[in-house]
């Protein structure tokens, strides 16, 4: 296993590790209101992502993208979000990650001899907490770097794991059982067992975290994995999964035609309305015992 990256982020000791902040709130009951009272809401805050790269006396630096997300684990978010895109595909072609200038922006070192095509990154100089910039020509993107899955026929889950790991997941959520407001990606292993969680307001940000925590551990990729998302399915979802080597993307929600789309032609099998003791199948239920 590759030895964890250097991490410098002095700012989130300033911050509130739960990605939580107090307002004060009236609520409203059948016509009647309640006196005001302090709740909790999800913090919600840009984050600059910036890449420096090139020869070791010739550096460049240029912003990657601009995202609206919760504060925390923001070098693995940068770390993720830079594999789905196809900008790094190993821990080693990160050098460092560090603070840039203040506490919403973040600096990738990448090492002198990774190459960088800055025209893959122009989609998403601003991209919202909400959903992410995707298409065909994403999807074209991700089949010049990525191959097939592997094991797509080669049954390993079982449905009645399946059924179980929505709970599992709702009851790792600390941060929206005070807020409501913030979605989660988890990684499962193939009893079931809970591996990691990540929670932000953005359910790409939230998986952007967990793939870039394992990325800088050294465990890509996922195969033989299961990652469950809170929301839907979408094609960034799907792409991101299929650039960590995850095995299956389950969510609680539907996927959308580019995510089934992606999953068909990559090998990843994509479950939806994971709930309730029940699923749908959308591709590649090989791996289905």
């Amino acid at each position: 296993m590759a030895a964890e990256l250097p991490l410098l982020l002095p700012s989130d000791a300033a911050r509130n590790r739960e990605g939580v902040a107090r307002v004060t709130v009236a609520a409203v009951d059948r016509g009647a209101r309640a006196d005001p009272h302090e709740d909790w809401v999800a913090v919600e805050e840009p984050l600059e992502i910036v890449i420096e790269f090139g020869p070791a006396d010739a550096r460049t630096r240029r912003t990657a993208s601009l995202t609206m997300r919760t504060p925390g684990n923001d070098a693995e978010l940068a770390a993720g979000f830079l594999l789905a895109e196809g900008v790094v595909s190993g821990p080693g072609d990160i050098q460092l990650v560090t603070p840039c200038g203040h506490p919403n922006a973040v600096r990738v070192e990448l090492r002198p001899a990774v190459p960088v095509v800055l025209s893959g990154l122009e989609r998403h100089f601003t991209t919202s907490s909400s959903c992410g910039v995707c298409g065909k020509t994403s999807l074209d993107s991700l089949a010049a770097r990525a191959t097939p899955l592997p094991g797509a026929d080669q049954p390993w889950l079982a449905a009645e794991i399946v059924h179980r790991l929505p709970a599992i997941l709702r009851e790792s959520q600390p941060t929206f059982d005070r807020t409501g407001g913030l979605h989660a990606a988890a990684l499962f292993d193939a009893a079931g067992g809970l591996l990691l969680v990540r929670e932000d307001v953005g359910r790409h940000n939230a998986v952007d975290k967990l793939v870039g925590a394992e990325l800088m551990a050294g465990r890509l990729p996922l195969d033989r994995r299961v990652l469950l998302v809170s929301g839907r399915a979408s094609f960034e979802l799907a792409q991101k999964a299929v650039a960590a080597g995850v095995s299956v993307l389950a969510a609680v929600g539907a996927p959308s035609s580019l995510a089934v789309d992606l999953a068909t032609r990559f090998g990843l099998t994509l479950l939806g309305f994971v709930r309730d003791h029940r699923f749908n199948v959308y591709a590649h239920g090989g791996r289905l015992v």
